[in-house]
C-alpha cells in the first residue's frame, strides 16, 4: 500500500497513553509518530497521564529522536492514568468526593493547542470515553490496548501476545515445583470479564483446570479433577484462575473500592478461594501465585511490536483521510478500521461455542463444570 498522501488539513495531532500500562505501547506511540513526521510533516503533541493530561493542561511535543529507542521499551513514555474519567471526573468540594463531567475542558484545550486530532491508545473505558468525545464533535481515532484482549470491534489488542507468554513461562516454572512437591498449584491471571488470558496460556501451558469468568464453576467438580489425577498417578494439579472468575451461583471476589476511579471495583482473592477449597476437601496440599502486574510488565514480544507499529500507522492513515471515530483494529487478519461507537458499554468475551474450549476439552482440560 502506497503512502496516504490526503491530509484533510490537519498539521497537529495528540496522542496519549490511558488507563493500565501494558507492553507494546511505546512501539506505537513511536510509529503515530514516525509516520506523523515522516510522512505528513505534522507536528506531535504528547498529552501526559491520559486524559488527566488534557484535563491538567499538560503536554509535551514528540519529535522523530524523542521517539527513537523505545521500541523495545515496556510501560508508556507518556505516563497514564485509569482515575480521569472527564464525564466523571472526581473532584472534592465541601469534604465530600463528586463526580462532575469536565469533558468540555478536554475540547477546549485542544483548540487552545490547536490539536487537530487525538489518537487514545487505551481499552474499552479509554475507547468508550473517546467514543463519546467523538459524539461532542472531536477528531479522535482511537487503538486497541489491553492485555485481557476484550476490547469490542478487533479481534486480537497488543500487549494480550506479551501477557500470554509472561503466563505460559510462570506455568512452566511452577510446573516443576507443583511436580516436585506433589501438590495443587492454583495460578490467579488477570481477566476481569473475559477469560482470554487464562484461556490462552493455559493451553500453552499445560493448565489441568481453567476458570473463566464466562463459565462459573463449580468447585466440587475442580476438586474431583484433582483428586481423580491424584488417585491415577498424577499427583499434582495446574489450576489457571481468571481474576474474575466465580462459583455458579455466588459472585465475584472483591480486594478494594478505589472510589476516586471511574471504575472503582478492584479484583482479587479468587485464587486463594479456590486452593483453600481444594485443600480442605481433598486434603491434597494447594499453594496459589498470583501474577498481578508482572503480567503486564517488561518489553513486548515481537508480535506486539509489530501489531503496536501496524496500528500507528493505520491510526495515522485514519487522520490524513479524515475517517474520525474510529477505532484501529485487526479483522481476519487485516489491519482496518470499526466505529469507535461500537465499542461503548461493550466487551469481547470468551463465547460458549469458541474452539479453543472444544479443543482444551479434548486434550483432557477440565473448566470447572461437568458439562458446557
Amino acid at each position: 500500500m502506497g503512502i496516504i498522501m490526503v491530509d484533510n488539513n490537519i498539521e497537529r495531532i495528540g496522542v496519549l497513553t490511558a488507563g493500565g500500562d501494558c507492553p507494546g505501547l511505546n512501539a506505537v506511540i513511536r510509529s503515530v509518530t514516525k509516520t506523523a513526521i515522516v510522512e505528513h510533516g505534522w507536528d506531535v503533541i504528547g498529552i501526559e497521564d491520559g486524559f488527566l493530561g488534557l484535563i491538567e493542561g499538560r503536554t509535551r511535543q514528540l519529535t522523530y529522536d524523542t521517539v527513537s529507542g523505545i521500541l523495545s521499551i515496556g510501560g508508556t513514555i507518556l505516563g497514564t492514568s485509569n482515575k480521569a474519567d472527564p464525564f466523571a471526573f472526581a473532584v472534592e468540594k465541601g469534604g465530600k468526593l463528586i463526580k462532575e463531567d469536565v469533558s468540555q475542558v478536554l475540547i477546549d484545550t485542544c483548540r487552545d493547542l490547536d490539536i487537530d486530532a487525538v489518537i487514545t491508545i487505551g481499552g474499552d473505558g479509554t475507547q468508550s470515553i473517546a467514543g463519546r468525545l467523538a459524539e461532542r464533535g472531536m477528531n479522535i481515532i482511537g487503538i486497541p490496548k489491553t492485555i485481557d484482549n476484550d476490547l469490542a470491534g478487533t479481534d486480537v489488542t497488543f500487549g494480550f501476545d506479551t501477557a500470554v507468554g509472561i503466563i505460559t513461562d510462570a506455568l512452566d516454572r511452577i510446573h516443576t515445583t507443583a511436580m516436585s512437591h506433589h501438590r495443587a498449584m492454583v495460578v490467579e491471571v488477570m481477566g476481569r470479564n473475559a477469560g482470554w488470558l487464562a484461556l490462552h496460556a493455559g493451553i500453552a501451558g499445560g493448565g489441568d483446570v481453567l476458570l473463566i469468568p464466562e463459565i462459573p464453576f463449580d468447585i466440587e467438580e475442580v476438586c474431583r479433577v484433582v483428586d481423580h489425577r491424584s488417585r491415577h498417578g498424577k499427583r499434582f494439579s495446574i489450576i489457571v484462575v481468571s481474576e474474575g472468575a466465580r462459583p455458579a451461583g455466588g459472585t465475584q471476589v472483591v480486594k478494594r473500592i478505589v472510589k476516586d476511579s471511574a471504575d472503582p471495583i478492584r479484583l482479587g482473592g479468587i485464587g486463594k478461594v479456590v486452593a483453600d477449597g481444594i485443600q480442605e476437601r481433598t486434603g491434597i496440599e494447594s499453594r496459589v501465585t498470583v501474577l498481578g502486574h508482572l503480567q503486564r510488565g517488561g518489553p513486548p514480544s515481537s508480535r506486539d511490536r509489530v501489531l503496536g507499529t501496524l496500528f500507528g500507522r493505520k491510526a495515522i492513515d485514519l487522520v490524513a483521510q479524515g475517517k474520525f471515530g474510529r477505532l484501529v483494529a485487526e479483522k481476519g487478519g487485516e489491519i482496518t478500521s470499526s466505529p469507535l461507537a461500537d465499542t461503548i458499554g461493550k466487551q469481547r468475551l470468551v463465547p460458549r461455542d469458541h474452539y479453543l474450549l472444544d479443543t482444551a476439552i479434548s486434550v483432557g482440560t477440565s473448566f470447572g463444570v461437568k458439562e458446557l
